[in-house]
Protein backbone atom coordinates (compact mmCIF):
# COMPACT_ATOMS: atom_id res chain seq x y z
CA UNK A 1 0.00 0.00 0.00
CA UNK A 2 1.26 3.47 -0.93
CA UNK A 3 1.39 5.84 2.06
CA UNK A 4 0.94 9.58 1.60
CA UNK A 5 1.26 11.49 4.87
CA UNK A 6 1.47 15.06 6.13
CA UNK A 7 1.18 16.73 2.73
CA UNK A 8 -0.88 19.59 1.27
CA UNK A 9 -2.34 19.42 -2.24
CA UNK A 10 -4.02 22.25 -4.14
CA UNK A 11 -3.52 21.37 -7.81
CA UNK A 12 -6.15 20.00 -10.22
CA UNK A 13 -6.62 16.20 -9.92
CA UNK A 14 -3.76 16.06 -7.43
CA UNK A 15 -4.03 12.31 -6.75
CA UNK A 16 -6.07 11.27 -9.77
CA UNK A 17 -6.52 7.50 -10.21
CA UNK A 18 -4.68 6.74 -6.97
CA UNK A 19 -4.92 3.01 -6.18
CA UNK A 20 -4.23 0.92 -3.08
CA UNK A 21 -3.14 3.84 -0.90
CA UNK A 22 -3.34 5.40 2.54
CA UNK A 23 -3.78 9.18 2.66
CA UNK A 24 -3.20 10.36 6.23
CA UNK A 25 -2.97 13.75 7.96
CA UNK A 26 -3.14 15.58 4.65
CA UNK A 27 -4.86 18.76 3.51
CA UNK A 28 -6.54 19.53 0.21
CA UNK A 29 -6.46 23.35 0.00
CA UNK A 30 -4.38 26.16 -1.41
CA UNK A 31 -3.95 28.97 -3.93
CA UNK A 32 -4.25 26.83 -7.07
CA UNK A 33 -7.79 25.92 -5.99
CA UNK A 34 -7.69 22.66 -7.95
CA UNK A 35 -10.71 20.38 -8.18
CA UNK A 36 -11.22 16.59 -8.24
CA UNK A 37 -8.24 15.71 -6.04
CA UNK A 38 -9.05 12.00 -5.61
CA UNK A 39 -11.17 11.40 -8.69
CA UNK A 40 -11.28 7.82 -10.07
CA UNK A 41 -9.43 6.41 -7.05
CA UNK A 42 -9.60 2.74 -6.07
CA UNK A 43 -9.01 0.97 -2.73
CA UNK A 44 -7.98 4.01 -0.73
CA UNK A 45 -8.14 4.88 2.97
CA UNK A 46 -8.26 8.54 3.99
CA UNK A 47 -7.53 9.36 7.66
CA UNK A 48 -7.32 12.58 9.67
CA UNK A 49 -7.49 14.66 6.51
CA UNK A 50 -9.14 18.03 5.75
CA UNK A 51 -10.86 18.76 2.45
CA UNK A 52 -11.41 22.37 1.36
CA UNK A 53 -11.63 21.92 -2.44
CA UNK A 54 -14.47 20.88 -4.70
CA UNK A 55 -15.43 17.43 -6.03
CA UNK A 56 -12.65 15.40 -4.40
CA UNK A 57 -14.07 11.86 -4.55
CA UNK A 58 -16.02 11.55 -7.78
CA UNK A 59 -16.13 8.04 -9.27
CA UNK A 60 -14.18 6.62 -6.31
CA UNK A 61 -14.50 2.88 -5.62
CA UNK A 62 -13.77 0.99 -2.40
CA UNK A 63 -12.87 4.05 -0.36
CA UNK A 64 -12.86 4.82 3.38
CA UNK A 65 -12.90 8.24 5.01
CA UNK A 66 -12.07 8.16 8.73
CA UNK A 67 -11.69 10.92 11.35
CA UNK A 68 -11.70 13.63 8.69
CA UNK A 69 -13.38 16.95 7.82
CA UNK A 70 -15.09 17.86 4.53
CA UNK A 71 -15.73 21.55 5.07
CA UNK A 72 -17.81 24.27 3.40
CA UNK A 73 -15.32 24.70 0.56
CA UNK A 74 -15.59 21.00 -0.26
CA UNK A 75 -18.61 21.31 -2.52
CA UNK A 76 -20.27 18.14 -3.89
CA UNK A 77 -17.55 15.93 -2.44
CA UNK A 78 -18.77 12.39 -3.24
CA UNK A 79 -20.63 11.70 -6.50
CA UNK A 80 -20.92 8.54 -8.63
CA UNK A 81 -18.96 6.57 -6.01
CA UNK A 82 -19.22 2.90 -5.01
CA UNK A 83 -18.52 0.85 -1.89
CA UNK A 84 -17.64 3.62 0.54
CA UNK A 85 -17.29 3.91 4.31
CA UNK A 86 -17.43 7.25 6.13
CA UNK A 87 -16.58 6.96 9.84
CA UNK A 88 -16.36 9.58 12.60
CA UNK A 89 -16.18 12.39 10.06
CA UNK A 90 -17.63 15.91 9.96
CA UNK A 91 -19.22 17.07 6.71
CA UNK A 92 -20.39 20.62 6.01
CA UNK A 93 -19.86 20.60 2.25
CA UNK A 94 -23.08 21.13 0.30
CA UNK A 95 -24.53 18.46 -2.01
CA UNK A 96 -22.59 15.58 -0.50
CA UNK A 97 -23.21 12.05 -1.80
CA UNK A 98 -25.09 11.78 -5.08
CA UNK A 99 -25.82 8.87 -7.41
CA UNK A 100 -23.61 6.62 -5.30
CA UNK A 101 -23.97 2.93 -4.47
CA UNK A 102 -23.36 1.08 -1.20
CA UNK A 103 -22.31 3.74 1.31
CA UNK A 104 -21.91 3.03 5.03
CA UNK A 105 -21.86 6.02 7.41
CA UNK A 106 -21.25 5.77 11.16
CA UNK A 107 -20.67 8.27 13.99
CA UNK A 108 -20.64 11.27 11.69
CA UNK A 109 -21.81 14.87 12.02
CA UNK A 110 -23.32 16.03 8.74
CA UNK A 111 -24.73 19.39 7.64
CA UNK A 112 -25.31 19.24 3.88
CA UNK A 113 -28.32 20.86 2.26
CA UNK A 114 -28.84 18.23 -0.46
CA UNK A 115 -27.56 14.94 0.90
CA UNK A 116 -27.84 11.49 -0.63
CA UNK A 117 -29.79 12.22 -3.80
CA UNK A 118 -30.49 9.33 -6.19
CA UNK A 119 -28.36 6.90 -4.21
CA UNK A 120 -28.79 3.16 -3.64
CA UNK A 121 -27.88 1.20 -0.50
CA UNK A 122 -27.07 3.82 2.12
CA UNK A 123 -26.71 2.98 5.82
CA UNK A 124 -26.55 5.62 8.58
CA UNK A 125 -25.67 4.56 12.14
CA UNK A 126 -25.32 6.73 15.25
CA UNK A 127 -25.15 9.91 13.15
CA UNK A 128 -26.45 13.48 13.38
CA UNK A 129 -27.57 14.80 10.02
CA UNK A 130 -29.10 18.11 8.99
CA UNK A 131 -30.23 18.26 5.37
CA UNK A 132 -33.05 20.32 3.90
CA UNK A 133 -33.54 17.79 1.09
CA UNK A 134 -32.41 14.39 2.36
CA UNK A 135 -32.29 11.23 0.20
CA UNK A 136 -34.36 12.53 -2.71
CA UNK A 137 -35.19 9.63 -5.07
CA UNK A 138 -32.93 7.18 -3.22
CA UNK A 139 -33.55 3.51 -2.42
CA UNK A 140 -32.59 0.79 0.05
CA UNK A 141 -31.82 3.09 2.97
CA UNK A 142 -31.24 1.99 6.57
CA UNK A 143 -31.02 4.46 9.47
CA UNK A 144 -30.37 3.43 13.08
CA UNK A 145 -29.93 5.74 16.07
CA UNK A 146 -29.84 8.91 14.01
CA UNK A 147 -30.75 12.49 14.94
CA UNK A 148 -32.09 14.03 11.74
CA UNK A 149 -33.38 17.49 10.89
CA UNK A 150 -34.51 19.01 7.60
CA UNK A 151 -37.67 19.97 5.73
CA UNK A 152 -38.29 17.87 2.62
CA UNK A 153 -36.84 14.51 3.52
CA UNK A 154 -37.12 10.98 2.07
CA UNK A 155 -39.22 12.18 -0.86
CA UNK A 156 -39.68 9.63 -3.68
CA UNK A 157 -37.62 7.07 -1.72
CA UNK A 158 -38.11 3.30 -1.84
CA UNK A 159 -37.33 0.56 0.67
CA UNK A 160 -36.42 2.61 3.74
CA UNK A 161 -35.97 1.32 7.29
CA UNK A 162 -35.54 3.72 10.22
CA UNK A 163 -35.15 2.57 13.82
CA UNK A 164 -34.58 4.23 17.21
CA UNK A 165 -34.24 7.69 15.74
CA UNK A 166 -35.51 11.26 16.02
CA UNK A 167 -36.75 12.91 12.83
CA UNK A 168 -37.42 16.65 13.02
CA UNK A 169 -38.79 17.31 9.59
CA UNK A 170 -41.65 18.69 7.52
CA UNK A 171 -42.86 17.14 4.24
CA UNK A 172 -41.22 13.78 4.95
CA UNK A 173 -41.87 10.59 2.95
CA UNK A 174 -43.91 12.22 0.18
CA UNK A 175 -44.45 9.74 -2.66
CA UNK A 176 -42.30 7.19 -0.81
CA UNK A 177 -42.77 3.44 -1.20
CA UNK A 178 -42.22 0.65 1.32
CA UNK A 179 -41.00 2.58 4.37
CA UNK A 180 -40.78 1.23 7.93
CA UNK A 181 -40.21 3.58 10.88
CA UNK A 182 -40.09 2.02 14.34
CA UNK A 183 -39.43 3.13 17.91
CA UNK A 184 -38.83 6.68 16.75
CA UNK A 185 -39.97 10.27 17.20
CA UNK A 186 -41.35 11.80 14.01
CA UNK A 187 -42.06 15.54 14.01
CA UNK A 188 -43.37 17.04 10.81
CA UNK A 189 -46.11 18.93 9.04
CA UNK A 190 -47.91 17.14 6.20
CA UNK A 191 -46.16 13.87 6.99
CA UNK A 192 -46.28 11.05 4.47
CA UNK A 193 -48.63 12.45 1.85
CA UNK A 194 -49.02 10.29 -1.28
CA UNK A 195 -46.94 7.50 0.29
CA UNK A 196 -47.51 3.82 -0.50
CA UNK A 197 -46.64 1.20 2.09
CA UNK A 198 -45.62 3.51 4.94
CA UNK A 199 -45.61 1.67 8.30
CA UNK A 200 -45.00 3.35 11.66
CA UNK A 201 -44.53 1.15 14.73
CA UNK A 202 -44.23 2.39 18.32
CA UNK A 203 -43.66 5.94 17.11
CA UNK A 204 -44.47 9.33 18.59
CA UNK A 205 -45.92 11.46 15.77
CA UNK A 206 -46.60 15.18 15.89
CA UNK A 207 -47.55 17.93 13.44
CA UNK A 208 -50.51 19.20 11.45
CA UNK A 209 -52.33 17.30 8.68
CA UNK A 210 -50.36 14.06 8.78
CA UNK A 211 -50.71 10.98 6.59
CA UNK A 212 -53.12 12.12 3.89
CA UNK A 213 -53.66 10.63 0.41
CA UNK A 214 -51.68 7.56 1.54
CA UNK A 215 -52.05 3.99 0.30
CA UNK A 216 -51.39 0.85 2.38
CA UNK A 217 -50.72 2.98 5.46
CA UNK A 218 -50.23 1.23 8.83
CA UNK A 219 -49.79 2.62 12.34
CA UNK A 220 -49.12 0.16 15.16
CA UNK A 221 -49.16 1.35 18.78
CA UNK A 222 -48.29 4.94 17.90
CA UNK A 223 -49.11 8.18 19.69
CA UNK A 224 -50.16 11.38 17.92
CA UNK A 225 -49.74 14.84 19.43
CA UNK A 226 -50.97 18.11 17.88
CA UNK A 227 -52.19 16.12 14.88
CA UNK A 228 -55.26 17.60 13.24
CA UNK A 229 -57.04 16.77 9.96
CA UNK A 230 -55.27 13.43 9.90
CA UNK A 231 -55.70 10.60 7.36
CA UNK A 232 -57.68 12.53 4.74
CA UNK A 233 -58.32 10.26 1.71
CA UNK A 234 -55.96 7.55 3.04
CA UNK A 235 -56.25 3.77 3.02
CA UNK A 236 -55.23 3.12 6.62
CA UNK A 237 -55.09 0.51 9.36
CA UNK A 238 -54.15 2.18 12.63
CA UNK A 239 -54.00 1.47 16.36
CA UNK A 240 -53.30 4.74 18.16
CA UNK A 241 -52.59 5.13 21.85
CA UNK A 242 -54.15 8.25 23.35
CA UNK A 243 -55.80 11.20 21.66
CA UNK A 244 -55.95 12.61 18.12
CA UNK A 245 -57.07 16.22 17.65
CA UNK A 246 -59.10 15.53 14.51
CA UNK A 247 -59.54 12.92 11.79
CA UNK A 248 -60.92 13.87 8.40
CA UNK A 249 -62.46 11.71 5.64
CA UNK A 250 -60.37 8.53 5.81
CA UNK A 251 -60.91 6.73 2.53
CA UNK A 252 -60.85 3.13 3.77
CA UNK A 253 -59.65 0.88 6.58
CA UNK A 254 -59.99 1.19 10.33
CA UNK A 255 -58.57 3.60 12.88
CA UNK A 256 -58.69 2.57 16.54
CA UNK A 257 -57.99 5.38 19.02
CA UNK A 258 -58.60 6.15 22.71
CA UNK A 259 -60.18 9.51 21.93
CA UNK A 260 -60.55 12.01 19.13
CA UNK A 261 -61.39 15.68 19.37
CA UNK A 262 -63.36 15.82 16.14
CA UNK A 263 -64.32 13.43 13.36
CA UNK A 264 -64.85 15.37 10.14
CA UNK A 265 -66.86 13.77 7.38
CA UNK A 266 -67.79 16.51 4.97
CA UNK A 267 -67.50 17.49 1.32
CA UNK A 268 -65.41 14.47 0.22
CA UNK A 269 -64.21 14.42 -3.38
CA UNK A 270 -64.20 10.62 -3.36
CA UNK A 271 -66.01 7.80 -1.59
CA UNK A 272 -64.82 7.64 2.03
CA UNK A 273 -65.72 4.55 4.09
CA UNK A 274 -62.97 4.52 6.70
CA UNK A 275 -64.07 3.34 10.14
CA UNK A 276 -63.10 5.19 13.32
CA UNK A 277 -63.42 3.16 16.51
CA UNK A 278 -63.13 4.71 19.97
CA UNK A 279 -61.89 2.25 22.59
Amino acid sequence: MIEIKNKTFDEERALYNLTDALVEQCRFAGEEDGESALKETRDIIVKNTNFDLRYPLWHAKKYSIIDSFLNDGCRAPIWYAEDGKIINTKITGVKCLRESINTYIERCDIDSKEFGWMCDKVTLVDTRINSEYLFLKSSNIKCMDILQSGKYTYQYTENVEIRNSVLDTKDAFWHSKNVLVSNSVVKGEYLGWFSDGLTLVNCKISGTQPLCYAKNLKLINCTMEDCDLAFEYSDVEATIIGHVDSIKNPKSGKIVVDSVGEVIKEHPVMECNGIIEIR
